[in-house]
């Protein structure tokens, strides 16, 4: 946590001009900061508050609602539509089944709600909540605008396509993330998620190999070997399918450059992870990352904003829901 600490000064310093350009934007043109001021005055500090709590009692939770914020975003954009319940939602898709989050989610609309009925959108719930996570965590302060509204159609089939394989190669995932207005930095960028969060054993399965006896052996010569001995024994044949590795072994509740770290050292745990540092367009971001978290907090602040502005709905366009996980009547 100290060596976060020493980048919320200057993160903070440079989140006003930051913003400031990026409003120009078409995406974030109808968002504003404070966009709640008059509406509804307490509505982010009770989504930080419910968050602080939760985070306070699970410290598995911020992982979990940045996530959920990614997952949001790249599907149908920032409109909470992975939120919504129902046969072929794209909750119910087998990418979408390990997200988590929803109560801490559901939990701050229920209190907005009481306070300021019909106001406050889920899909700015989800982008706030994130925020707060990733502070809470030990990352940079971030001022992010609001007035997102909730999407009405979720669908399954939107899924696959428009998220992250942990097999990706780089070309794909350029491909993926220009495709929602995201550049080659902030993939760079955004992959330092990882640098909190869990994933169950069959997210990188794809590095080993087992044999007929049911062993397994590492094919993927990109990963260290004493790092793989111990996802092996972490993740043995005929593991409980809910079991789970953590995204960073050194630092995993914490929100810092670790990440960034462990790619130097072979040690990063999906095969989209290793690839930033194989990949001669990315390896130099991640080495400056490892060496100075200032840089990459301030990086962040910048990429999280534009993943947070992907595809919002504002204005007349969705609604606001009165509960997240179902559309209003």
């Amino acid at each position: 946590m100290e060596k976060s600490s020493a980048a919320f000064s200057c993160t903070h310093c440079c989140v006003f001009l930051i913003w400031l350009f990026l409003a120009a934007s078409a995406s974030t043109a109808d968002l504003a900061l404070n966009f709640y001021a008059a509406s509804c005055p307490s509505a982010e500090f009770i989504v930080r508050n419910t968050v602080r709590s939760a985070s306070n009692l699970d410290p598995t939770v911020p992982g979990k609602l940045l996530r959920l914020l990614f997952h949001d975003c790249f599907v149908e954009g920032c409109d909470a539509s992975v939120l919504l319940q129902g046969t072929g939602t794209e909750r119910s898709d087998p990418a979408n089944t390990s997200l988590g989050g929803f109560a801490v989610i559901d939990s701050a609309k229920r209190l907005l709600e009481i306070f300021c009925p019909g106001t406050v959108s889920c899909a700015d719930i989800v982008a706030l909540a994130a925020r707060d996570a990733v502070e809470f965590a030990g990352g940079p302060v971030v001022q992010i605008p609001t007035g997102r509204r909730d999407g009405k159609a979720s669908a399954a089939s939107n899924v696959r396509p428009n998220i992250v394989d942990t097999s990706f190669t780089m070309d794909e995932m350029i491909k993926l993330f220009s495709s929602k207005g995201l550049s080659l930095i902030d993939l760079a960028t955004l992959s330092g998620a990882h640098t909190i969060g869990s994933a169950h054993c069959s997210a990188f399965r794809d590095r080993f190999k087992q044999d007929p006896k049911g062993k397994f052996t590492l094919i993927d010569t990109s990963l260290d070997n004493v790092y793989a001995e111990e996802l092996m024994e972490q993740c043995p044949a005929g593991a409980n399918p809910s079991t789970t590795v953590k995204n960073d072994p050194k630092t995993s509740f914490v929100f810092d450059n670790q990440y960034y770290q462990n790619l130097l050292a072979h040690r990063g745990l999906f095969q989209s992870d290793s690839v930033l540092l194989t990949d001669g367009r990315t390896r130099k971001q991640v080495e400056i990352f490892a060496q100075d978290q200032v840089s990459f907090f301030k990086s962040w602040t910048e990429s999280f904003l534009k993943l947070a502005s992907i595809g919002v709905k504002t204005g007349d366009e969705g609604e606001i829901r009165a509960s997240c996980p179902t559309t209003n009547a």
